[in-house]
């Protein structure tokens, strides 16, 4: 009988047919875990509740003392000053706000979730938007008041401002219902949007900043109840902390602070001379600008907090374990063997 010859990765049997040293390439290769973990719900938490302090904080400097009212007022006043040209631009941005278009917006972000057979995205989604518009409507009709304190006209109270919840608050379910790799552009584009709505809203004389910043704020809060409820949901795959997701978040945090920075030094010179009224063209053209300038840094702030919520709240799965040796395949037979 001829003995077959084997190499070191070879053995023997019986018959004197040639086998592979392991069947089971399993034994060959490193083991890898695949560990899933829940999403994080307490920053989602701590946010909307400072959030909600913050609506309330708004309300009760700017509107409920003579003081925050003559500094919104100013503001107000000072939108007159290039009103003519501003409102060319303010005016089919404001226009295109309508119960209609969040309707649409509203039922095209919850059938886009339902097609990705993601059912409680399509919920987030109707939480976000369907809580941050019915509590500005609430907040601004029914529970908030605007007491006469004769500063301006005697106007009702005009805070959270509804156009800019509105585009907010679509600006945050895009955010939420577009694939991960796309947020970083989606939130760019909210901020871009929801500035240039609240702003609108400024030089069309419809609202002071204070309500515009509120407004941001309302949708905060909501998007931070949306993120909570979703942190058991499907999970996702890919790095925890997405190259693109980093640098947006700091390029919104580095324009948030620049635009708080201008904001804090209009508002201190403003501070300074509140007690006379503030009803020279200087000084309403600061106060104008200091609110410009404040809802732009809280935009900007909020949807950087908004993309690392969505970070933070999603569940994931990752693999652990060491990586298979180069050039030998993860599964299947080992290398050089037929089938």
């Amino acid at each position: 009988m001829t003995r077959a010859c084997t190499g070191p990765d070879q053995t023997s049997n019986t018959l004197g047919r040639v086998t592979p040293a392991s069947a089971d390439p399993s034994r060959d290769q490193p083991s890898r875990t695949v560990i899933r973990h829940e999403g994080h719900r307490a920053p989602a938490v701590i946010v909307a509740v400072v959030s909600a302090v913050g609506v309330w904080v708004m309300w009760r400097f700017f509107v409920t003392t003579q003081r925050g009212q003559t500094l919104d007022q100013a503001a107000f006043d000072g939108s007159r000053y290039g009103r003519t040209t501003l409102w060319q631009v303010a005016e089919p941005v404001l226009d295109l706000i309508s119960l209609p278009f969040i309707a649409i917006v509203l039922v095209s972000a919850m059938l886009l979730a339902v097609l990705q057979r993601r059912v409680l995205l399509a919920v987030q989604v109707a939480v976000l938007m369907g809580g941050a518009n019915l509590t500005t409507q609430l907040l601004k009709h029914v529970v908030l008041d605007r007491p006469d304190l004769g500063v301006g006209d005697s106007l009702d109270n005009a805070l959270p401002s509804g156009h800019t919840t509105a585009a907010a608050s679509v600006s945050a379910a895009l955010l939420f219902v577009v694939p991960r790799r796309l947020r970083p552009v989606a939130a760019v584009v909210g901020v871009l949007y929801t500035c240039a709505t609240g702003i609108s809203t400024l030089v069309g004389r419809w609202h002071r900043p204070s309500d515009a910043v509120a407004a941001m704020l309302v949708v905060l809060a909501w998007a931070g109840l949306a993120s909570a409820i979703g942190t058991h949901g499907r999970a996702v795959r890919g790095p925890e902390r997405p190259r693109g997701t980093v640098l947006v978040v700091v390029g919104l945090l580095l324009a948030g602070v620049l635009a708080g920075l201008g904001t804090a030094l209009s508002l201190r010179e403003s501070l300074a001379g509140v007690d006379g009224g503030l009803t020279s063209y200087r000084e309403m053209t600061i106060a104008y600008a200091s609110g410009s300038l404040g809802v732009v840094a809280v935009v900007c702030v909020a949807f950087a907090v908004l993309l690392v919520l969505r970070q933070a709240a999603e569940p994931r799965v990752v693999e652990v374990g060491p990586r298979p040796s180069a050039g030998r395949p993860a599964s299947g037979p080992a290398a050089g063997t037929s089938r």
